[in-house]
Formats: structure tokens, sequence, C-alpha cells
């Protein structure tokens, strides 16, 4: 099978079952925590090994289980309506413990710097980032909210890839980090983004009698756009640490897209944005 049709496949049946997922509302959402505790994992998994190519890191079973904690934390306080705060608590405890461990157990200095960076980073990417998924469950309709987030990001993916293969050949090369990308291609996810926006503001009221989006147009379409440009810069931040790292996938776990992390690099950078312009522009009751 084809690249193409394996990205179309990851399309038409990974994307629904994931927003499946995020639709059942049993236990506040805990398949969607689940999902997101192991995509935390695997993708902090992933970014470890190609930093690791580079830098020096600290063991990477530490640096999972402190990632962990954060989507764990997220999982505690949707079951147990514990105040939010706590998942801020918990990155700072894991930034923490990750100097603390430095401290202690190391031989040698030279690298120590470099040793509490990436996993300071690891778990600020992979962990801290990943919990706004988990502090949007406290929105009212927070699937809706949710569904929404989820597709912004997969809509803005999808057609950045699809106008780039349409109309791309002549406008590439523009950022060095991903000569790949192309004009028309980061025009048509803004656009698809957009829409998104524009979808929620005027059909979900009448298919759902959802009103999440609600006050003037152009509040949805300031939302699309943002979530457009994140979920592009997003996955050219993942572009960058992969070529520090000097591999072209973070890993093989998804046919036709590469790891983990090539998978959720646009939600990673995406889901603190969302939350706070959701919050902002909308002032859903938290």
């Amino acid at each position: 099978m084809n690249t193409v049709a394996q990205r179309l496949l990851v399309f038409f049946i990974g994307i629904p079952v994931v927003i499946a997922l995020v639709w059942l509302p049993c236990c506040n959402h805990l398949a969607m925590h689940l999902l997101a505790l192991c995509a935390a994992v695997f993708a902090a998994n992933e970014l470890h090994t190609m930093l690791g190519k580079t830098y020096g890191v600290h063991p990477k079973s530490l640096v999972l289980i402190l990632v962990a904690a954060l989507p764990l934390m997220g999982i505690f306080c949707a079951l147990l309506g514990w105040n939010l705060r706590y998942i801020d608590f918990t990155f700072v405890a894991a930034v923490l413990l990750a100097l603390a461990f430095e401290t202690i157990t190391a031989q040698d200095f030279g690298q120590s710097t470099m040793r509490i960076a990436t996993s300071v980073f690891i778990i600020l990417y992979c962990g801290y980032f990943f919990s706004f998924v988990s502090k949007m469950t406290l929105f009212p309709n927070a699937t809706a909210y949710i569904a929404f987030f989820l597709l912004f990001v997969f809509m803005c993916d999808s057609l950045a890839w699809f106008f780039g293969v349409l109309f791309g050949k002549g406008n590439k090369g523009f950022i060095k980090a991903s000569p790949n990308k192309s004009l028309a291609g980061f025009a048509g996810g803004i656009v698809g983004s957009v829409a998104v926006g524009l979808i929620g503001q005027y059909l979900l009221p009448k298919w759902c009698a959802i009103e999440i989006f609600d006050g003037a147009p152009w509040k949805a379409v300031v939302l699309g756009a943002l979530m457009g440009c994140s979920a592009i810069v997003g996955d050219l931040t993942e572009s960058v640490l992969k070529r520090s790292a000097s591999v072209k996938d973070s890993g093989s776990l998804i046919p036709g897209r590469g790891g983990m992390l090539d998978c959720v690099d646009s939600v990673v950078f995406s889901a603190p944005i969302y939350y706070w312009l959701v919050s902002i522009l909308y002032n859903p009751i938290l």
C-alpha cells in the first residue's frame, strides 16, 4: 500500500475513531483521557530517542514516568472533581524532580545542563501541553468543544496536505525546516480551519441544538485562522526537532504517517492555544 493510500486510510478510519472516543461521555470522557495518556507516553518515548541522538538525556524510564504524571493528574481532576491547578502543580513537581535527579545522580557535569533541558522540554511538550486537552473536559458542552478542536487540527492538516499536492509544486521551499511544505498547502490548511469554525457557528446549532461558538462571526473566523496557524507551526516545530536528530520520521507506529509524534505534533502545539482562545472569545463557565 503506497503512502497516499495509507494517509487516506488513517484520515477516513483513524480520525472518526478518535472523534468517536471523544463522544463517549462516560466517566467524564475517560476513554479520551486514556487515549491522551497513551499518546503522550508514546510521543515522549519517540522524542526522547530523537533527542538522545544528539544531546545528553536522562534515563527514558524516568522521563516517561514524569510525562505520564500529567495526563494521569488530568484523569484524577476530571473523575474526582479536583481543581485544575493540580495539573500545573504536577508539572512544576515533575520539573523539580528532573532537577533533583540530576543533582543527586550526576557523576560528570559537562552534560548536566543539556540533560536537564531535554527532560524539561519533553515534560513540557509531551506532558504539559497535552494536559490542556484534559482541561477542556471541564468546559460546558465539553464533547463538542473537544471534537471541534480535533476537527480544526485534522482539517488543517489534511487540507494542507491535499492543497500542497494539487497546487504546491511552484511555491515550495520558503521555510528551510520543511522545504516540501508549500504556500498553497498553508493557505488550504487555514481555509479548512476557518471553515470548521464557521460550521461550528452556523450549522452545529441546527444539527445538534448545541451552541458553543456564539456571538459575532468574526470570532469563529479568528479562532479558525489562529488554529490553522498553530497547527501548521506545530507541524513545522516537529520538523525542526527531526532535522536536529537527522531522522525522517519520529517512528513507524502509524502507517503512512510515521510515529506518534508525527501524528500529534499539531495537536500538542494547538491544545493550549485552543484552550486560551475559547476561554477569551467565548468565556465558557469553568
